[in-house]
């Protein structure tokens, strides 16, 4: 296992420990507004500093870009070829994705973890504390859920898949745009679900759970990880033209395959 994605999984089973426990405790949640829509709990912000805390002693000079203290640059201290050296490396956190379901104690919720080198997404980890399901993978290595390779499902037609997929709640002047999509894949599949937490969503894809997903309006720490744990598995994720520009523009499109261009036509 690399280096890189063992701090990972380790980052994000001690998140995953501050969440467990602060689900098993009831006690009650500190819950703050960020947008419209949006929330943050003392959970995510502790589960968030706990696994900063597991990265930052292994890597105390590397790039972190999290959900609730934002990115955090390499020090000013450093030299400017340092600095470039180490800003090749930067870490996507999303310490608690689904956050409104952990507030009402749905259960659908995750860490989300990935590592970026170079642009690239190079090592991901979406884990669920709840299920204990840790999906993992390194670019060129494969993907795994426990350690048990996962492949996307061999789905070949819009009209079989089950489709994944999230609202835009905090874009809600896209509304009318998602609904006529919403439209022509609820006619052109087998189903729709939306359950809330799209890292986990993608894990789905990348393990066969779900056919394909799409979601608009997401933050590169709700994709990170998740879109490579697909491409690992076999699928194809882009954004919805089929471009590779999903991370920036936070539209994103995932299927088999077979079923990846019949999604972006029915999206389109």
């Amino acid at each position: 296992m690399h280096p890189l994605l063992n701090i990972a999984i380790k980052a994000a089973r001690r998140a995953g420990s501050v969440i467990n426990r602060a689900a098993l405790d009831g006690s009650p949640l500190e819950v703050r507004a960020k947008h419209a829509n949006d929330f943050v709990t003392q959970i995510d912000r502790a589960a968030e500093s706990a696994a900063i805390d597991i990265i930052r002693r292994a890597y105390p000079d590397h790039v972190i870009l999290a959900e609730e203290s934002g990115e955090s640059r390499v020090p000013e201290t450093r030299s400017a070829k340092t600095k470039s050296t180490l800003s090749e490396t930067r870490w996507i956190i999303d310490p608690l994705d689904g956050t409104t379901n952990f507030i009402h104690g749905f259960p659908q919720y995750c860490v989300s973890i990935a590592v970026e080198q170079r642009g690239r997404i190079a090592h991901a980890v979406v884990y669920d504390p709840l299920k204990n399901e840790l999906f993992t993978a390194s670019q060129g290595r494969g993907a795994f859920l426990n350690d048990r390779r996962m492949r996307v499902t061999k789905c070949v037609h819009l009209r079989d898949a089950l489709v994944g997929t999230g609202f835009p709640f905090k874009e809600l002047s896209r509304l009318d745009q998602y609904l006529r999509a919403l439209e022509g894949i609820m006619r052109g599949s087998a189903g729709i679900r939306r359950a809330g937490a799209a890292a986990l969503d993608l894990a789905y894809v990348a393990c066969g759970r779900l056919d394909a997903f799409w979601e608009m309006g997401l933050a590169p720490w709700d994709m990170a990880a998740g879109a490579l744990l697909i491409s690992e598995a076999g699928g194809l994720v882009g954004d919805l033209g089929g471009g590779q520009d999903y991370l920036a523009s936070g539209d994103i499109a995932a299927a088999t395959p077979k079923v990846f261009p019949e999604l972006l036509a029915a999206l389109r």
